[in-house]
């Protein structure tokens, strides 16, 4: 498994974008550089607003500032952005349904900062707050299409951004698409539905499950709220022996709880495995060690669909496709916590 790296996707691209859109301001909680806007700050000075570790403040600077005409996109850490300031998200920007955009950063288990920088229940507390949008991006060409999407809806949007060194996945010329997942395989044995760094591990064991005879449809999503693609529906009716989802986040309300709704909505009938952080906090370590020890990894795919069919497949860790974490350096440490 190999894919081209991407340096801070997020950064000069989000700048060119906002070239030509004066509307578009930026508003920071102490993490300018940490969240990729330095250089944004730098080049249009008069439309960043630096409010500090201030985030309940900064919920309802954005929401006046929306009120007058003008787009805020606020870039922290997720936790940041729905956890601490939540009342005002829900009373100042979502109830009146205004055009702010929440960019939050490292989300699940992506920090080593432990869980007070965790943010493992976001997508299950925002798919519950009227009018949000909710995106996870999966690679660079998402985290640079993402923003499109983002301006285009007329209501609050949270994104679960990615930064630092991003895998390019998806081809460049094939951007994001609002409420529709993207196919990355078919079969009819099981049907795969993962989301955000999820999907590049899925991809380490897809090709090798494949080649013991699996026949997998995997699916990228990459819209979480709204959650009524129907190309989801097609898929989990074509399950014959089971789903799967993997995802970045709590077991408990997020995307394996969306298929779920959908599949008990429209009595289909297999059985559904999710994986995910299992009820539980994570702690301080690095990104590869976490998902290891808590079981979302490559491994965890493998052992689920072995678990499904009663059999041992001859899977070993060290016959998954090599993992490609970004090295952590003594800077970016500093910056995750």
């Amino acid at each position: 498994m190999s894919f081209e790296i991407v340096a801070r996707p997020h950064q000069q691209n989000f700048i060119d974008w906002s070239a030509d859109k004066p509307e578009v301001l930026v508003l920071s909680a102490d993490l300018t550089n940490s969240c990729e806007v330095g250089k944004w700050r730098d080049t249009y000075p008069d439309r960043f607003f630096s409010m500090g570790m201030a985030e309940q403040n900064m919920l309802g600077f954005a929401a006046g500032l929306a009120r007058e005409g003008f787009e805020p996109w606020l870039h922290t850490f997720s936790v940041f952005l729905y956890r601490r300031p939540l009342d005002q998200l829900q009373m100042s920007v979502a109830y009146p349904s205004l055009k702010v955009r929440l960019v939050g950063f490292l989300p699940g288990i992506m920090t080593p900062g432990g869980v007070t920088h965790q943010a493992i229940d976001d997508i299950a507390v925002l798919r519950a707050i009227p009018n949000m949008v909710i995106f996870e991006v999966g690679d660079a060409t998402e985290a640079e299409s993402v923003i499109d999407l983002a301006h285009k809806v007329q209501g609050p949007v949270y994104i679960r951004q990615l930064r630092g060194e991003v895998s390019r996945i998806f081809p460049k010329n094939e951007p994001m698409i609002f409420n529709r997942a993207r196919i990355l395989s078919e079969g009819e044995d099981f049907t795969l539905i993962t989301s955000g760094i999820m999907t590049e591990e899925a991809l380490r064991a897809v090709p090798l499950l494949q080649s013991k005879g699996i026949s997998i449809s995997h699916l990228h999503v990459s819209t979480l709220k709204p959650f009524t693609d129907p190309t989801i529906l097609e898929y989990l009716n074509r399950a014959k022996k089971g789903v799967i989802t993997m995802e970045n986040h709590s077991i408990m309300g997020g995307l394996g709880s969306a298929v779920a709704e959908v599949m008990a909505e429209n009595k289909i009938s297999v059985g559904l495995k999710r994986i995910a952080l299992n009820d539980t906090y994570a702690h301080g370590a690095s990104q590869k060690y976490l998902i290891s020890e808590y079981g979302i990894d490559a491994k965890a795919l493998v052992e689920a669909i072995e678990n499904i069919l009663g059999t041992k497949l001859g899977i070993e860790e060290v016959d998954l496709s090599t993992s490609r974490i970004a090295s952590l350096h003594s800077s970016a440490k500093v910056e995750a916590l």
